[in-house]
């Protein structure tokens, strides 16, 4: 965009459009240099396209517009899982490698209710990034809450994939058997 500072409609416009045509997501920080506006109005103008319901989810690696492709159906699944933060990294690693998107973490807060963060990995490199930026920020995993217990929605392109997951991570000892 070069030094040209993008205004309001035009600004969301050109960020949805650059969300649109990029597969992997984008940082508030690309988006603000991408735009010549501070990282928090781009925040904003994010909060503002949520709110017209267009489907943009904030995940660890960035802002991302969740394509639907009509053509190959998505199968879900949420699994009951418990695990110390140290095993996250294994946990992760376990579903991408069998070709399983892990959708989101959710919690059970006790004043809260349900609390569902976006994870959204589906490979070895989003996991890293996802471990880095855990790493890099100090910050908890959302499991830590409930002392390790969690649900994750799990996606695949097959529902075979899911149950192969469903029976690894009961193998490896990470589902929650009833």
């Amino acid at each position: 965009m070069g030094d040209k500072k993008l205004l309001g409609e035009e600004r969301r416009a050109f960020i949805l459009d650059k969300l649109k045509q990029s597969a992997e997501p984008l940082t508030g920080k690309e988006l603000s240099l991408l735009t010549n506006v501070s990282r928090q109005v781009v925040v904003n103008d994010i909060t503002l396209l949520k709110a017209r319901n267009i489907p943009i989810i904030a995940t660890s690696q960035g802002y991302l517009y969740l394509q639907q492709d009509l053509h190959a159906p998505l199968f879900e699944k949420t699994v009951p899982c418990f695990h110390g933060p140290e095993r996250t990294k294994e946990e992760l690693e376990l579903l991408v490698d069998l070709g399983v998107t892990v959708k989101d973490v959710i919690i059970e807060h006790p004043v809260y209710g349900d609390l569902t963060a976006s994870v959204h990995v589906s490979n070895r490199k989003d996991v890293e990034r996802f471990m880095s930026k855990l790493t890099v920020t100090g910050a908890s995993l959302l499991s830590e809450l409930t002392e390790g217990v969690h649900l994750h929605t799990l996606q695949s392109a097959s529902e075979e994939k899911l149950l192969e997951a469903e029976a690894l991570l009961k193998q490896k000892g990470f589902l929650i058997s009833s």
